[in-house]
């Protein structure tokens, strides 16, 4: 399977890109130079392969989900550079 131009137009449209003529050129090489790495891999008989999600064995550690007590208003206020009462206060950053 090779990519044409007109695919390669269609691609790039739905992409909205606007190529010139140079990197419609130079794109089309590079991605039919990709697809024929793909056509190799595709050769590669992998019968008795085994799917895998990662190439590594990997286990995530969580912790135990404990109920504990949170840190006081006060003392989580304290470095606060502004604060309104028992509130932070931010820069506003919504707007109309």
């Amino acid at each position: 399977m090779s990519v044409t131009i007109q695919d390669l137009e269609k691609i790039a449209n739905l992409a909205r890109l606007k190529l010139n003529e140079e990197e419609k050129s130079k794109f089309l090489g590079q991605l039919n130079q990709i697809l024929e790495y793909v056509e190799k891999l595709n050769e590669i008989n992998t019968d008795g392969i085994e799917p895998l999600s990662h190439s590594l064995d990997l286990v995530n550690v969580l912790r135990k989900d404990i109920e504990q007590a949170s840190l006081d208003r006060n003392k989580a206020l304290e470095n606060a550079p502004k604060k309104n009462d028992a509130f932070f206060r931010v820069p506003k950053v919504v707007t109309k």
